[in-house]
Formats: structure tokens, C-alpha cells, sequence
């Protein structure tokens, strides 16, 4: 029987170098490829991958400690927005080492309320809203340090030089499960807080506080009164000495992850935004 099928469909088609044509159902032919063909395009997608991989995973790693300081820049957002709408006073602190929590890995802030200040006073209890549950931080990035109180030259300058906080000892030293180098920042129902500085690291978890700058870190800069938040890398030390010379403050007021080492060509942007009465 001759095959009716049409001309197109019956035509021989190129299968590349080396390629065969077979002969399938009707009398029509097909492509088929070598192994030779096949093995040259597994190979060509391994080296692909081998080089996009670990691209991708090293960005993902570099996103890690950004991202993970941005993520808690919204938190504290959300809460002094429950703390408004609830008319409650709400806390952030980081679990101590030895407390159990039916949620987190310890390493993840938690978010807890007052819920009745008239009778229960500084009872705090954890809130499981979705808002305030989840991995705040992202890989091995974890929180070794708060400061409370407006950061200033001679602070930044006083605690590079003892290694530790100066401001939390007094306030946490009676508190339960709070640890000094990381007090609660508390918000009140109208918004405000303390200023305060989240340092985030890369370290290993346990890292003593002075050996933190040598890993990379970043920090979470809250102003209290305005609630705003941005993201700043550790000044250096020539940095510090320009700014003492200048009498800029010792805070960026916007995101700076600029490892370059500022100068003062750089003053229009690191001056605060003065506002004429």
C-alpha cells in the first residue's frame, strides 16, 4: 500500500551532524539523535549549572544579613501599628539562651504585649498573630547586641574600646530571661519608643561581643520619637574621626551599605535635613 499521507509529512528531515533518519509508522521518516549529541548537551547544561548554581547560592548567602535587617525593620513597624490600634504597650527582646519558647529557633526576636497594665503590670505575654511569628532572621544571621539611647561618636568610640554595652546593665539586671547585651525595646500605644540599635551579624553564634566587628554586621538604627528605621554597615574608624571633626552625628538617616570609606565630598548627604521655622 503507498503511502497518501502528504508530501510534508513524508519529507526527510536534517538531524545534525551525525544525525540518522528513521522510518516510523505510514513509510514516514523522523530525526533521531547520536549519543555523541545527547552527551554533548548533558555536558554543556553541567557546566552551565556548575557556574549559575553557585552564583545564585552566593547571592542568596549575600542577601542573607540585608535582608534579614530589613525583615526586622517591618517588624517593628507592625508593631507600633498593633500598638496604636490595640491601645496596649508591646515589647521586641530576643529569647535568652536557656528559654523555651513553643515557637523560633532562638535565634528570631519575639514580639510580646501587656495585656492589662491596671492589673497585671509589666506582665508580657507572646503574641502568635501571623504578623509577629516566622523566621525574622534569615540563614545564620542572629542579633548579638542592642543598644538602647541615641547613638553618638563618644559612644560608638566607648563601646569599641570596652568591648560591651554601656546602657543595658542597669535596666535588665532584675528582669527575667532578659540578657544585658540585648534589652526588649519597648513601644508604647501612642508609637514611641527608645531609640535603639540592633547590631545583626554573620558571627558564629556565642561570638563574645568584641570580636563581632570582625565578621561582617550591620545595623538597625530605630529613632523612638518618629519611629523611623534605616539600615547602616559600622562606621570606620578614619569615619568617626571625620565626623568628630565636622560635628556630623553618628547616624545616616537613610539605608548605607556603601563599603567605600566616606569622605567629605560626601557632607551634603550626611548632613541632617534642617527644617526652617
Amino acid at each position: 500500500m503507498n503511502c497518501r499521507l502528504p508530501m510534508a509529512n513524508c519529507q526527510l528531515r536534517a538531524a545534525g551532524a551525525g544525525g540518522l533518519p528513521t522510518r516510523g509508522k505510514g513509510g514516514c521518516t523522523a530525526a533521531a539523535y547520536t549519543l555523541l549529541e545527547v552527551s554533548l548537551v548533558v555536558a554543556l547544561l553541567l557546566v552551565i549549572s556548575a557556574i549559575a548554581i553557585p552564583n545564585f547560592i552566593g547571592q542568596l548567602e549575600r542577601e542573607e544579613l540585608p535582608g534579614s535587617a530589613r525583615q526586622l525593620r517591618s517588624l517593628i513597624s507592625l508593631t507600633r501599628a498593633n500598638a496604636a490600634y490595640d491601645g496596649k504597650r508591646y515589647r521586641i527582646r530576643f529569647p535568652a539562651e536557656d528559654e523555651n519558647l513553643p515557637m523560633g529557633d532562638g535565634r528570631q526576636p519575639v514580639v510580646e504585649r501587656e495585656d492589662d497594665p491596671i492589673h497585671d503590670p509589666e506582665v508580657y505575654t507572646l503574641v502568635t498573630a501571623p504578623w509577629a511569628v516566622g523566621d525574622t532572621f534569615l540563614g545564620k544571621v542572629w542579633c548579638p547586641e542592642v543598644r538602647l539611647g541615641r547613638p553618638t561618636i563618644e559612644s560608638v568610640r566607648e563601646r569599641r574600646e570596652r568591648g560591651a554595652n554601656t546602657v543595658a546593665d542597669e535596666i535588665t539586671r532584675d528582669m527575667e530571661n532578659i540578657e544585658p547585651e540585648r534589652p526588649p525595646l519597648y513601644i508604647e500605644p501612642d508609637g514611641a519608643s527608645e531609640w535603639a540599635v540592633f547590631v545583626v551579624t554573620l558571627a558564629p553564634k556565642g561570638t563574645p561581643i568584641d570580636e563581632i566587628e570582625d565578621h561582617p554586621n550591620l545595623e538597625l538604627i530605630v529613632e523612638g520619637t518618629t519611629g523611623l528605621a534605616w539600615v547602616q554597615r559600622p562606621f570606620y574608624d578614619e569615619e568617626l574621626d571625620l565626623f568628630e571633626e565636622k560635628g556630623w552625628p553618628a547616624v545616616m538617616r537613610q539605608d548605607f551599605l556603601d563599603p567605600r570609606v566616606l569622605t567629605e565630598n560626601d557632607v551634603l548627604e550626611l548632613h541632617e535635613i534642617q527644617v526652617r521655622p
